[in-house]
């Protein structure tokens, strides 16, 4: 049963199924990572998961709302307008932002994306990203590990791809070719991609932190053929990643014992910071763990107090 459903969701995430012959596609570069959805990396390493029929109603319906979203994220490319508008007004993209926030967008940011940041044997078809965040509210992430805390992880993965297919579709109707990214099974390594886009830096569990959230959000994007949106050029939040290396409480606190105490670092100078083979266990009996998010000190204090006092 598992075998078949990781078949179906890799099926769906087959971008060259919904494109024509010649529509140009970008592929992961020589320094990709493997990529696994997380309902993947619960099917696949998740071992014998422990949820009770309650945990598992309370989740489920969400699911298949949010793969039904991402299989919508893939199809929905086949109405990209055929002209090839590349350069958007000022106005435009200022009306797009509101756009976005209206719909319930935390965070938005603009970077171009680096092919190695493509995970393997994934593909997009645009390399200008709008990458957008959504946060997850603080109350049941507090309540972490539970099915609270399940139901809100799972809540944002499933409004994020409504929205990413929403602003893909905004973008089409304005003349413009998309590529809606969900949350849940994207092509891309998202928090690199955040913070390539200036939204925050990475901690030590390999999570996006941001000033307004912390850990405590959930990434997506979308890809698009515009060539002039406003990219980011620096990122003022790099300063987190020199307190996380004196801090290290999510690497004590983590269930399944999956954070590097020492990050696996690559040929490239790429680094990995999670084992999600271990990682997998706790999510998967546990309706989404989430302990590293509600234990780091960036979701219990103040991202401006932490920078001026530097505990």
């Amino acid at each position: 049963m598992n075998e078949k459903l990781i078949q179906i969701i890799q099926s769906i995430q087959n971008l060259k199924k919904y494109v024509s012959e010649n529509e140009p596609i970008i592929y992961s570069g020589k320094n990709a990572k493997e990529g696994l959805s997380v309902p993947e990396i619960i099917m696949k390493y998740g071992g014998n998961s422990k949820k009770s029929f309650k945990e598992i109603k309370a989740i489920m319906p969400t699911m298949i709302r949010t793969l039904f979203n991402v299989k919508k994220s893939y199809s929905s490319v086949k109405r990209n307008p055929k002209e090839n508008n590349k350069i958007a007004s000022e106005k435009f993209i200022s009306e797009l932002i509101e756009y976005a926030k209206r719909l319930g967008v935390s965070d938005i940011g603009f970077t171009k994306v680096d092919s190695d940041l493509i995970f393997k044997n994934r593909a997009i078809l645009y390399d200008n990203a709008i990458v957008i965040t959504m946060e997850m509210e603080k109350e049941p992430i507090d309540k972490a590990p539970g099915i609270e805390t399940g139901k809100e992880v799972f809540r944002t993965y499933l409004e994020l791809g409504i929205i990413v297919n929403k602003i893909a579709n905004y973008l089409r109707e304005n003349g413009f070719k998309a590529q809606a990214g969900p949350a849940l099974g994207g092509d891309v390594i998202y928090p690199l991609l955040a913070q390539k886009a200036g939204l925050g830096a990475i901690g030590r569990h390999g999570l996006l932190i941001s000033p307004n959230y912390g850990p405590r959000q959930r990434i997506a994007a979308i890809y698009t053929n515009i060539e002039n949106l406003p990219f980011s050029t620096e990122n003022k939040h790099m300063w987190i990643k020199e307190f996380c290396a004196k801090c290290g409480k999510c690497i004590r606190k983590c269930p399944g014992d999956a954070i590097y105490e020492n990050p696996i670092v690559h040929e490239d100078g790429s680094l990995t910071f999670i084992d999600y083979r271990k990682c997998a266990i706790p999510f998967a009996n546990t309706s989404g763990c989430t302990v590293c998010i509600k234990e780091c000190v960036f979701n219990q204090l103040d991202y401006y107090e932490i920078m001026q006092n530097k505990f």
